[in-house]
């Protein structure tokens, strides 16, 4: 299992709804996400707008093409992007994704390295 942490940054003046929009994931939206791979999946947001995310799939890229496939997502992204900062496409595809540095279960030899 790949364990995957990327980083963007909300606009200050749109975390207010982003936020809202988030509580109220489209139920077809959290179905193709689990349906493409994506689990353990979490966003965690700073007051100035920087947003990490985590997830946990078998592989980063078949989960995103798994979901560029998808018509919901298509849309999702589309009214996610006015969301973000120097966004470089659509906001699956253009985060920043963080190295991995140190896992306890790895260093413990109870996990798989990545």
């Amino acid at each position: 299992m790949q364990r995957v942490c990327f980083q963007l940054q909300v606009k200050p003046d749109r975390i207010e709804e982003y936020t809202r929009r988030h509580a109220e994931v489209w139920p077809e939206m959290l179905d193709a996400l689990r349906d493409t791979g994506w689990s353990n999946y979490s966003l965690f947001l700073r007051d100035d707008g920087l947003l990490i995310g985590y997830v946990e799939t078998p592989s980063l890229e078949a989960a995103q093409a798994g979901m560029a496939r998808t018509a919901v997502n298509a849309r999702w992204q589309a009214e996610m992007a006015e969301f973000f900062v120097n966004l470089g496409g659509t906001p699956d595809q253009g985060f920043l994704q963080l190295r991995e540095v140190f896992h306890l279960e790895d260093q413990l030899g109870q996990g798989s390295t990545t």
